[in-house]
């Protein structure tokens, strides 16, 4: 049987360039590809890096590696969990791979958690080949369902305490979650006081498209905040979250709820209430571009 190759790529190291972060490149030098596939949205590549551990590559683009995927799942789970006091139905749009899920049900207070993903391939494979993530696939409170994020939103109204949009850049199957009609869909499939999380790009690369998101998210919701966090093998080394609450008067900055230290040590590697907290503060360059 001959060898699994990808045009990605080249010399024992896999490439990442992309026209949404011009002149710049990520590449990562690979030990070996365990899988690659066309599924019917997105081309699939999973390959054993030599120092980051099993890598998925969705349409060319990394969108987890086993080393460092936990700062990106641990933030864009709790930022949102911490800013509702109760949080007891959580709906996941996209996160294929199963991290969020394996955050959300840390909290005791869920009851029930929900991911909607578009393909099919990227569970299937995540079970195979990223079982630190794809635990949370087999959490008993978990469910999935296989479809459009925002097909599944329209059937939901008033349903839902946190939804978070753990979704990939936006071009290709997830250009529509980065648009103004997808946010007034959370918005409506959310209880009173709920909140969201969205993947929301790097304020290096993207600030553009993340003031329009805030301006978006704002029209629609109260409370719209932007975060952020460190990962080495995301564009410039950071990805940005929106936070939005329904409650005009929650500060999504500052927790409403915490673990113990204790607690904290026991469930997260990245998260605690202080870079909660901090993750809000903004350099000066994004702080002006976001006002």
């Amino acid at each position: 049987m001959s060898e699994t190759t990808h045009a990605t790529i080249q010399d024992g190291w896999f490439r990442e360039i992309s026209d949404m972060w011009p002149g710049q490149a990520m590449t990562l030098k690979v030990k070996k590809v365990v899988h690659h596939e066309k599924s019917k949205y997105q081309d699939v590549l999973i390959f054993e890096s030599t120092d980051y551990g099993m890598v998925l590559v969705l349409d060319n683009v990394i969108q987890c590696t086993e080393r460092d995927e936990f700062s990106y799942q641990e933030m864009i789970t709790h930022l949102a969990m911490n800013s509702h006091p109760n949080p007891k139905k959580v709906l996941v749009i996209g996160g294929g791979d199963g991290g969020v899920l394996r955050e959300v049900v840390k909290h005791e207070c869920v009851e029930e958690a929900i991911l909607c993903d578009i393909d099919e391939a990227v569970i299937r494979l995540s079970k195979q080949y990223l079982p630190g993530m794809a635990v949370g696939f087999e959490h008993p409170k978990s469910k999935v369902h296989i479809g459009d994020g925002f097909k599944f939103l329209d059937d939901y109204k008033n349903t839902f305490d946190v939804i978070i949009t753990d979704s990939s850049d936006p071009e290709g199957p997830a250009e529509s979650l980065f648009q103004k009609p997808y946010f007034q869909l959370l918005h409506d499939a959310l209880r009173d006081g709920g909140v969201i999380t969205t993947q929301a790009e790097n304020q290096w690369l993207h600030l553009s498209l993340i003031a329009q998101l805030k301006k978006d998210c704002k029209e629609i919701f109260p409370v719209a905040e932007y975060a952020y966090t460190t990962i080495p093998t995301y564009p410039s080394g950071q990805i940005g979250f929106m936070v939005c609450c329904k409650d005009p008067n929650r500060d999504v900055k500052v927790p409403v709820r915490s673990w113990t230290p204790e607690e904290e040590e026991k469930h997260c590697r990245y998260y605690n209430s202080e870079i909660h907290k901090a993750s809000f503060v903004l350099p000066n360059f994004a702080k002006k571009a976001l006002q």
